[in-house]
């Protein structure tokens, strides 16, 4: 059960953090804030994964970290670990269809979730 709570307090965290990167001033019609909070949460959750590796962490503060704060920070820092620990692991086929099939069919998720939301809307 402090599992649960470990990673609703990191979960909350991270959303916050997220919330207050996408109220700073900027004016630019590339996704730079987004952009930013993923290359923050990928550097993030790689450090963290590395620290637990080596036994650097204990179990609760990775929960509150790993899965709370970078998730509720952005989910793309587990897609790219998952997508590092397949390369590291030396299946390549697998991780390169992971990342594209990911990007390709999420993409189209959006896709269809804003097509249903115009049928269903009008």
């Amino acid at each position: 059960m402090t599992g649960f709570i470990f990673v609703g307090l990191g979960g909350a965290a991270g959303a916050i953090l997220r919330y207050g990167i996408s109220l700073l001033p900027y004016k630019g019609s590339f996704p730079l804030l987004t952009f930013i909070t993923n290359l923050c949460g990928a550097v993030l959750i790689g450090y963290i994964a590395g620290m637990a590796a080596g036994k650097q962490m204990p179990s609760g503060l990775v929960l509150f970290l790993k899965t709370g704060v970078c998730g509720g920070f952005t989910t793309f820092s587990t897609f790219s670990l998952e997508t590092y620990n397949l390369m590291e692991q030396g299946h390549y086929g697998q991780a390169g269809g992971y990342a594209v099939l990911s990007v390709v069919l999420c993409l189209a998720g959006v896709w269809c979730g804003m097509a249903l939301a115009r049928v269903t809307c009008r």
